[in-house]
């Protein structure tokens, strides 16, 4: 892998279609394209144009990012299945990441616990120290949250209704939403390849049960 990869970056896990192209240091072509549906035929015209803004092809990848959630089960499922096909076809590395991940990327501090938004009075959230995931993804209710959360002197917590969040704690905090998901995403993607050689497919973060079980068929057809 060169020290300096070209990653194709995507996200389809909320009302969205977003794509950034990395080459070196540099992310281009960022897009979000708000969307309540479509966006399975909108995934690839998108990642086509990223690409040809550049004069690039699929072929001159060196790794995918793909979002793999939480968020809506069908967009997960479109982004998972889309970057699994052209990892599988391009034989390149395809890396997930999560909307955690994403919220936690270069976040100050060493007690970090992410939250992000989830239906009704919900939120999802996960620690992480220096960084790093430090316990497993969960769904929780604000009214009550579970004192098992709390983590050492200087916690801090970011992300949806943080400022609550914070309270039942008394940790500091930092109200904030998500944003440049696919520059994150290439960004994180970046750092994982020059850590490690090899990596598991993406997999859908489903912290809650899906209404309907997730298709099994991996990927989609590669046109171009």
């Amino acid at each position: 892998m060169r020290s300096d990869p070209t990653i194709l970056g995507f996200d389809t896990s909320a009302a969205h279609c977003a794509a950034a192209l990395l080459q070196g240091d540099a992310v281009y072509g960022e897009r979000v394209v708000e969307m309540a549906r479509g966006q399975g035929e909108a995934l690839m015209p998108l990642l086509e144009e990223t690409l040809g803004a550049r004069g690039l092809r699929l072929s001159d990848l060196d790794a995918l990012a793909v979002g793999i959630g939480p968020g809506n089960f069908t967009g997960i499922r479109i982004g998972v299945s889309a970057a699994r096909g052209l990892g599988l076809a391009l034989g390149i590395p395809a890396i997930g990441v999560s909307m955690f991940d994403v919220m936690a990327f270069r976040t100050m501090g060493d007690s970090v616990l992410v939250s992000l938004p989830a239906p009704r009075n919900e939120v999802y959230v996960q620690p992480f120290r220096r960084g790093r995931p430090a316990g497993e993804a969960r769904v929780i209710d604000l009214d009550a949250p579970p004192k098992d959360l709390q983590m050492s002197f200087g916690m801090f917590i970011v992300g949806h209704r943080a400022g609550e969040l914070a309270r039942a704690f008394e940790a500091s905090s930092l109200d904030a939403a998500l944003e440049d998901i696919p520059r994150r995403l290439c960004l994180i993607a970046a750092q994982r390849l020059s850590e490690a050689s090899s990596f598991p497919r993406p997999a859908p973060l489903y912290i809650r049960p899906a209404d309907a079980a997730p298709s099994r068929v991996a990927a989609p057809k590669i046109i171009g």
